[in-house]
C-alpha cells in the first residue's frame, strides 16, 4: 500500500523517481479504508531532506500511511523555506485536539546543550506529554531518543570526547520483542552525534527494555515496558549521501571532523559511499507500522488514551 502525502509536497517527486509508491491526497480520497495517521515534528534545520528521508522508509509497508508534518511555533527553521513550512506543516495548537496511531520526533543539531537551554524545550515537553495519550507509538530519533529518555524516565545525556560519526555494527539484545523481528544478528546502522545515553543507566531503568547496542556506538535501540515509547539513537532514515554531506558541510564551517568510518570504501571520501543500512531502515520502520502501530491501535482514534 502507498504512503499518502500532499500534491504538491517536493518529496513526492523525489520518491516517484525512486519508484517509491506513493498517492496524492486528491487519488486518496476515493479509497475506502482508513489509513494509519502518523504526525511528524521535524526538528531537523534541512527539513525538506529529513521529509523524504522519512517518507521513504514509511513507505516499504502493506499499510496506507497519512502523515501530517508538526513544526514548533517557539522556534521557526532559518534553513527551510517559510512558504514550504506554512503550505506543509502545523503548529502544535492545530493538532492537540486530534489523535494519532503513531508519531515521529526526529533529531536535532543541538546537543550539546542542555536540554532546558534549547529554546523550544517548554514546547517540545508539552509534545512529548501529549503524546503519552494522543498517540499509541511514539518513535523518537537521534536527539529526540535522548530527549524522549531525558523528559520520560530522567536518563542523562553525555557529552562524548569526539562525534560519533559514521556507520557502525550492532547487535540484537533482546530477539523475542517483534520491533526485531527478521533482523540479522548483526547489522549496521548509521549514527552523527555528539552525546550519548549510557547502557548501564538504560539496563538498571525499571521501565526501559534495551533491544540493540554496538560495541562502537553504544545504546542503539531503546524501547519502553508498555511499548509505547521507541528511542534509536542512530539515523537509519539517512540515505545514501546524507552523512557525506555533513562531513563536506562540516569542512566547509573549518570543524574538527573526523572522516565518517565505515562509509566510504577504503576510506577514501573521493569514493562514492556504499549503503549497508537499507534492509535494516526499511524492516524496522515496516517492523514499527505493523507491530506497534497498526496492531495497537484502536480503528477509532478517539478511543487512543
Amino acid at each position: 500500500m502507498p504512503i499518502k502525502i500532499p500534491d504538491a509536497l517536493p518529496a513526492r517527486n523525489v520518491l516517484e523517481k525512486e519508484n517509491v509508491f506513493v498517492i496524492g491526497e486528491s487519488k486518496a480520497l476515493h479509497q475506502d479504508i482508513r489509513p494509519l495517521k502518523i504526525l511528524i515534528l521535524n526538528l531537523m534545520p534541512l527539513k525538506i531532506a529529513t521529509e523524504s528521508h522519512l517518507l521513504r522508509v514509511l513507505s516499504n509497508s502493506p499499510l496506507q500511511v497519512e502523515v501530517d508534518f508538526l513544526m514548533t511555533s517557539s522556534h521557526v527553521s532559518k534553513n527551510t523555506p517559510r512558504e514550504h513550512l506554512f503550505s506543509f506543516y502545523k503548529v502544535f495548537s492545530e493538532v492537540k485536539s486530534q489523535k494519532y496511531d503513531g508519531m515521529i520526533i526526529t533529531g536535532a543539531p543541538v546537543e550539546l546543550l542542555e536540554f532546558e537551554a534549547v529554546n523550544y524545550w517548554q514546547e517540545l515537553s508539552e509534545i512529548m506529554d501529549w503524546s503519552s495519550t494522543n498517540v499509541t507509538s511514539t518513535f523518537h530519533i537521534c536527539w529526540g531518543a535522548q530527549a524522549g529518555l531525558y523528559h520520560h524516565y530522567g536518563i542523562k545525556k553525555y557529552p562524548l570526547k569526539q562525534k560519533m560519526f559514521g556507520v557502525f555494527k550492532h547487535t540484537v539484545e533482546d530477539r523475542h520483542e517483534p520491533l526485531m523481528r527478521g533482523f540479522n544478528d548483526l547489522y549496521h546502522a548509521p549514527h552523527s552525534r555528539y552525546t550519548e545515553v549510557r547502557l548501564d543507566e538504560i539496563e538498571k531503568h525499571k521501565d526501559l527494555i534495551l533491544l540493540s547496542a554496538s560495541k562502537k556506538a553504544g545504546v542503539y535501540m531503546v524501547m519502553s515496558k508498555d511499548r509505547r515509547q521507541i528511542f534509536v539513537t542512530g539515523h537509519s532514515e539517512y540515505d545514501a549521501l546524507t552523512l557525506n554531506e555533513e562531513y563536506r558541510r562540516d569542512l566547509e564551517k573549518g570543524l574538527d571532523i573526523e572522516i565518517p568510518e565505515n562509509y566510504f570504501p577504503d576510506n577514501d571520501p573521493q569514493q562514492e559511499p556504499m549503503v549497508l543500512w537499507r534492509s535494516h531502515a526499511s524492516l524496522l520502520y515496516s517492523n514499527w507500522l505493523n507491530h506497534y502501530v497498526y496492531q495497537a491501535t484502536p480503528f477509532q482514534l478517539d478511543q487512543i488514551h
